[in-house]
Order: structure tokens, then sequence, then C-alpha cells
């Protein structure tokens, strides 16, 4: 089959930003005394491509909306300030499989991200051409699902030669729920409730399937 229009999650999928990501929310949760030790990487990785509010609810038992609100509105400024400035790390053959794609294909990214961290990947890898669009919670507070509809209709895009590829259950759900065909990244985040075929090791792996 052969697709044109390839949306891309994030985390987990073309990068990993544990390490710059989990500075910042040591440095906010323990200036408030909210943790006794400070999280690790792997710590994040039941979360990653959650929404953060849901993060900090299950990180934080009985946390106030007005807590959280709080919380999210210095970890969202320092994490757009200092991805930009640290990135994170590419997986590999992320950055070739891209910029091979981008003559052939047109690409797009729907993340579960806050505002301004989409932009903080492309700017911080300079990725800006090589993506047509993209869409976040953080700029329209809508699922993942919604907004891989928003994005297909915004751009004209086809059920018939579009896909997703992600990482996560999440992922999964979100490309079914909008009849799209779906790639599993295995090598990142997330666990799929059950096999699917459609799966790679390495993002230069896609050539097999589009």
């Amino acid at each position: 089959m052969n697709y044109k229009n390839l949306i891309f999650d994030l985390d987990g999928t073309l990068w990993d930003s544990r390490a710059t990501i989990i500075k910042i929310w040591n440095d906010v949760l323990s200036k408030r005394q909210l943790i006794q030790q400070e999280l690790k990487p792997d710590d994040m990785n039941q979360y990653m491509g959650l929404l953060a509010h849901d993060i900090l609810k299950d990180m934080l038992p009985g946390i106030s909306d007005l807590q959280i609100e709080e919380l999210l509105s210095e970890v969202v400024a320092q994490e757009n300030k200092i991805s930009r400035i640290q990135g994170g790390i590419l997986y590999p053959g992320v950055e070739d499989t891209l910029k091979s794609l981008a003559n052939t294909h047109n690409l797009f990214i729907v993340s579960n991200c806050q505002d301004g961290y989409i932009e903080s990947f492309l700017e911080y890898y300079q990725f800006n051409t090589l993506f047509v669009d993209f869409e976040s919670h953080g700029r329209t507070q809508k699922t993942k699902s919604e907004n891989i509809h928003l994005l297909m209709e915004r751009n004209g895009l086809s059920i018939e030669n579009s896909i997703y590829i992600g990482d996560t259950q999440t992922d999964y759900n979100s490309a079914a729920s909008n009849e799209l065909p779906f790639i599993f990244c295995d090598y990142g985040f997330g666990k799929l409730s059950k096999p699917h075929e459609a799966q790679v090791s390495t993002l230069s792996d896609l050539k097999n399937y589009i």
C-alpha cells in the first residue's frame, strides 16, 4: 500500500527527551516539596504520551486542580524554553529517514504535548521545512484522536492514503478511531495490548510498509 501522508507521534517515536524534561519536573516539584526523592528518566516511561494533567493526577494523588494549573504553567514554560536549547535524543535513523521521506511524502506530527513543544523539536533539529503541519493537545485542548481528525480535515487528507505512526496503545486507538492504518514503533515507551503486524524497530524500516 502506498501512503502519501505520514502522521507521526513525537515522544517515543521521533525522539527521547526524558533526560531534559526530568530535570525540569524535579526542579518544579522539589522546590514545592511535592516529591521526597528525585524522579529518574525511567520513572517517566509509563507517562510518556499522556496528558500532563493526567500525569500529575497519577503522580501526586489528591492534588487540586488549582495546584495542577500552577505546576503546569511553570513546567510548560520551562520545557519549551529549555527544549529549544538542549533538545532531546533522536532515535537511530530518524534524521536520515525524515529527510528522505520529505522528498516523496507529506509529513505531519500529532502529539499530546503542550503548545510549543513540537515547535521546540522542530527548531532544535532544524526540521521545520520537513513537516507540512502539526497539532498538539496544548494548542487545541482536544484528544489525540480529535487532533488527528482536525489535522486531516485542515490539510484535506484522505483515509485511503494516510497512516499514523506511534509507540503507544493511545496512538493505536487514536488511529483506529479515525479509521487510519497504524505502524507501531516497538523501540518507544509503550506496548500494545495485542500483537500488531505492522511494526518497526527503527524508523528506517518504514520503507517496508509505506
